[in-house]
């Protein structure tokens, strides 16, 4: 007990010691006091008008009464409660990969050198992590609720049960993903772990879809089982869902009741974590450091490497012969991407954007909305792919000072080193864009040209940001003369195709047409550009591009 006080101290004392330097620099205040601004402004504008249609509607989902579906409330609060499962299922699968860690590099020197019991170290750091969870919470109910004032009557009481729906989810979350790695580390067993996560969101999936596939509609019949009022039960998302339900439904008991399930999941979750973990401060001295590193690459701190948010980065592959020459290249991106990601090929990022895609054609054709929010969405993906073949000549092969001792020519070699981002494009691109298209009953056209123009988009900003690096070989000329030779690929080339697709879309409505004339033009443009990465490519050294 006085050492969970000591730790108590050290956290008032560093607390007092930051007021202190807000009190030197006032300006640090500047971005919380415009959000606060922000929200007393939403709340007077939005507190005028009142509404209690909406209140209504969720005292009756609320309270388990329903004697005319409403679709609207219960497309809202299924869409809800499917993000709350899939971030849940997300972050338990990443329990089975990585560990969590409660600790900054600063707490790791400090106290786990200093002669203090690990397991009250582990429990204290475990129950502050509710903190940054409450913080969190309060800022987005303060910001969500903002925007729903006309259409509900919140109390104190209110907000404070929705903070805690909210907050109490995501710190029981990390606690759950430090057992299920400390269960591995103890037993070994993280494979039926791992086996188990993965089969819960397929049943999670199949219970989603199967009534939307039995129902008249799919949108309809899809959230028919999420909504329902007994899902309250499910742990986590349903008892958040349960306390958050408080402002509706106004059953204090019931609320009360999910908060102690959660304290009694908590309590037992303390105690399995507290008899299995043992000395855990190896795994958590590599989780602690990780964190650190990737805070450090966010603030510019550190420079940005190829292992950045590899989502399998101890994976160990058995390949077969990498073969020689430029070959070999293309296998180091295999081996890269497969540490990457869960598949060389088409990994969870990749999965997760398709599923996006056929979602949103799927819901256009059921009248959600319009087909141009699908169309919004593959232009989003064309700028993506623009974006990512400029960030992929920054890291890579040309990085390496192997790269030019190769015995291959430049052609082969700049061929097999983009050769694996070509093919994961386009396997990406046919598996979004082929269901899509059936699914949202639009031209077929749209298949081989999203395809194309994913191809030509990676290529240009892949051109676009190669060139002046090896091209230009003193600082300052880069940071002079980059801009220039940038913005006129910009200006004659990118800027006009753009302008005359826009035409094309305003004289003939239909989205096919424009697509296939930004295509054409982006890729006169990918030729010139590549012909002129061909040649200054022989122009690598043993230097850093």
């Amino acid at each position: 007990m006085f050492e969970i006080q000591l730790l108590l101290k050290k956290d008032l004392r560093i607390l007092v010691n930051n007021i202190k330097l807000i009190i030197r620099n006032p300006l640090r205040l500047i971005p919380y006091a415009v959000m606060v601004g922000y929200i007393v402004f939403v709340y007077s504008k939005r507190t005028s008008v009142k509404s209690s249609e909406g209140l209504q509607q969720l005292q009756n989902i609320g309270a388990g009464e329903l004697p005319e579906t409403n679709f609207t409330m219960q497309n809202v609060v299924g869409a809800v409660t499917i993000l709350a499962l899939g971030f849940l299922v997300f972050q338990l699968y990443r329990a089975t990969k990585n560990n969590v860690s409660f600790f900054k590099m600063a707490d790791v020197n400090l106290l786990f050198t200093a002669p203090v019991k690990p397991q009250n170290l582990l429990l204290y750091y475990m129950a502050r992590s509710i903190l940054p969870a409450l913080g969190g919470s309060i800022l987005f109910v303060l910001y969500g609720t903002g925007q729903l004032t006309d259409q509900f009557q919140l109390t104190l009481g209110n907000s404070v049960f929705i903070v805690l729906g909210f907050a109490l989810f995501f710190f029981m979350v990390f606690p759950i993903r430090f057992l299920i790695y400390t269960l591995h580390t103890k037993y070994g067993i993280m494979d039926y772990i791992r086996g188990g996560v993965v089969g819960l969101g397929v049943a999670l999936a199949l219970m989603i879809l199967i009534p939307g596939i039995l129902a008249d509609k799919f949108w309809q019949g899809m959230f028919a089982w999420v909504a329902s009022p007994w899902f309250d039960l499910f742990p986590l998302v349903g008892w958040s869902r349960g306390i958050v339900g408080f402002a509706s439904h106004g059953n204090l008991l019931l609320a009360l009741a999910y908060i102690a399930l959660y304290g009694l999941a908590y309590y037992t979750v303390v105690k399995l974590v507290i008899q299995f973990s043992g000395y855990y401060y190896e795994d958590v001295l590599e989780a602690t450091k990780t964190n650190e590193d990737k805070l450090e690459k966010a603030k510019g701190k550190q420079e940005i490497g190829e292992d950045t948010y590899s989502l399998n980065a101890k994976k160990q592959l058995a390949l077969p012969d990498f073969g020689v020459g430029a070959k070999a290249l293309y296998w180091r991106n295999y081996v890269h991407s497969s540490r990457q990601d869960f598949h060389p090929l088409f990994g969870i990022y990749s999965m997760g954007m398709a599923v996006i895609g056929i979602v949103l054609a799927g819901l256009s054709n059921f009248d959600w909305f319009s087909h141009k929010v699908f169309y919004f969405y593959l232009l989003f993906l064309l700028f993506f792919y623009f974006m990512a073949g400029i960030g992929r000549a920054n890291i890579g092969d040309l990085k390496k000072p192997f790269f030019i001792l190769i015995p291959a020519s430049w052609t082969s070699k700049f061929w097999n080193m983009i050769k694996l981002d070509l093919v994961q494009t386009l396997l990406f691109a046919g598996i979004l864009i082929v269901p899509s298209v059936f699914l949202a009953h639009v031209s077929v056209g749209l298949i081989p040209l999203f395809l194309a123009g994913m191809v030509v988009c990676y290529l240009i900003g892949f051109a676009i940001n190669l060139i002046p690096q090896v091209s230009l070989d003193e600082g300052w000329d880069r940071k002079l003369i980059k801009p220039f030779m940038i913005g006129g690929i910009f200006l004659f080339g990118i800027i006009p195709t753009i302008i005359l697709s826009v035409i094309v879309f305003v004289i003939t409505s239909q989205f096919v047409w424009t697509l296939m004339t930004a295509v054409v033009g982006l890729s006169f443009v990918a030729a010139v550009l590549l012909h002129v990465t061909l040649d200054v490519l022989q122009r690598i050294e043993f230097k850093e591009v």
